[in-house]
């Protein structure tokens, strides 16, 4: 059965009923959770010297610490423990670093929430969790938005 968890956090409201969702089978299963955040690469762009890319990077680091740190909150107020990694997309997709992550950590499953965009916002925004399902090594669990 499962005994690892990953769990990819995004601060939004899809991505805390995929760890609540994640909660519950870790209690039920006595497993161990590992919530991760992919921070993306902020690209640079030519003829923009005005912006200071070291403080937008620092910005977005922080954000994703803050993200990582309500997701903790809510771990600690299901009484259960997890560890968690603030990891860099280094210009690899989003989906194959949360992969390689479960790969590294040993997890048998991962939770992720799912958006459920299709049509024209899927194609503008794309989907980690898609991305997440066809290349994965071990089972995922879908968590819808609700």
């Amino acid at each position: 059965m499962y005994r690892h968890i990953l769990v990819p956090v995004d601060g939004s409201a899809t991505s805390e009923h995929a760890l609540q969702e994640a909660l519950g089978l870790a209690r039920q299963l006595m497993a161990k959770l590992e919530l991760v955040y992919v921070m993306e690469e902020i690209l640079f762009l030519e003829n923009e010297a005005y912006i200071n890319y070291a403080e937008v990077q620092r910005s977005a680091r922080s954000s994703g610490e803050k993200i990582l740190a309500q997701a903790q909150a809510l771990v600690r107020q299901a009484s259960m423990t997890a560890e968690q990694k603030l990891l860099e997309t280094r210009g690899e997709r989003i989906a194959s670093i949360i992969i390689e992550e479960a790969r590294r950590w040993g997890a048998d499953l991962i939770v992720i929430g799912t958006h459920g965009r299709s049509g024209f916002s899927r194609i503008l925004f794309g989907s980690v969790a898609e991305g997440v399902v066809r290349t994965a090594h071990i089972p995922v669990l879908l968590v819808r938005g609700g």
